[in-house]
């Protein structure tokens, strides 16, 4: 009755994947190490078919943004976000790049 059983443990070769990435445009830059992204994609409608624009706005981290003193991202910049850890409550993508800056700043 005192059998022993041999448990064996893989080893963790599971790796996370790559991050989902999305590009869009900066709409609001007035917080402190956060902007606001906008990302529009065409899908679609899923009943119906019809091609339909759909937008969704995440909230992405900026290490060096301080809103009042020093504003690196402005609005109507094209960025590209990267999943993260979450952040905060809502925050749970960062700025990789910013791929084309706003012409009227």
């Amino acid at each position: 009755m005192a059998e022993e059983t041999q448990t064996t443990s893989a080893p963790e070769t599971t790796s996370r994947g790559r991050p989902k990435t999305r590009v869009g445009i900066v709409t609001s830059n007035k917080m402190q190490k956060t902007v606001i992204v906008t990302v529009q994609r065409r899908a679609p409608h899923a009943k119906y078919g019809k091609i339909m624009s759909m937008r969704e706005k995440y909230k992405a981290h900026v290490e060096d943004h301080d809103y009042p003193k020093k504003i690196t991202i402005n609005e109507g910049d094209r960025v590209r976000i990267a999943e993260t850890r979450p952040a905060s409550k809502d925050k749970r993508w960062r700025v990789v790049e910013v791929i084309e800056k706003s012409k009227n700043v």
